[in-house]
């Protein structure tokens, strides 16, 4: 499985770094946001906007410290740090790319949220992948995996499609968020399963 999520995003990754050098996938990238604003209504907005808390840091910060309470409570200490490198991991990575990158935003007549830092990648894209590769690889084994699998599937499509419905970022960004926690998680994941399986 990890395998497979890290062949994934190395992919998407290679796809989406593509859509910063070719003018005519860039143009692509800026039709496809001009085509989504044309669906916008007051319900929708508010909906995006609401995501766009939801799906931000100070809160998946707060959800992840809520999980690692949970887990703590049913001595699973190895998840614990499993999610707590993964998560700040994915943090910094995401955010030192952005800053390295330095890709502009959409112009701001398409913004319906604040933005803060550049374009690429999307920080809510890491984040929401982030904590559905976590949940895959976490519950790898429990009974009803499939319905993780598709809960995690959906939040990370659903955050995703939101940040260029909110115009604040293009679809290579969210792809390319994607891509780096695939890659990020499918790794830390080999390493954590390793020293879990030499320490038992």
């Amino acid at each position: 499985m990890h395998y497979l999520l890290l062949i994934v995003g190395i992919l998407f990754l290679i796809f989406s770094v593509l859509f910063l050098d070719i003018a005519t996938l860039s143009q692509l990238d800026v039709l496809a946001i001009e085509w989504i604003s044309g669906y916008r209504t007051e319900f929708l907005n508010q909906i995006n906007q609401s995501l766009s808390v939801i799906g931000g840091m100070p809160f998946v910060l707060f959800l992840s410290t809520l999980w690692c309470i949970f887990l703590l409570w049913y001595k699973k200490y190895a998840s614990v740090i499993f999610i707590c490198i993964g998560i700040i991991g994915g943090i910094l990575l995401g955010w030192l790319l952005k800053f390295s990158i330095a890709r502009p935003r959409p112009a701001e007549s398409f913004h319906l949220v604040e933005s803060y830092g550049s374009s690429f990648p999307s920080a809510h894209s890491v984040y929401a992948a982030c904590l559905g590769c976590l949940a895959i690889f976490i519950y790898r084994q429990h009974p009803r995996h499939t319905i993780i699998w598709m809960g995690a599937g959906a939040w990370m499509l659903i955050m995703g499609i939101s940040r260029v419905y909110l115009g604040v970022h293009f679809p290579s960004d969210v792809i390319s968020g994607w891509s780096i926690s695939f890659i990020w998680i499918s790794l830390w994941y080999m390493v954590w399963i390793r020293y879990c399986t030499a320490h038992k």
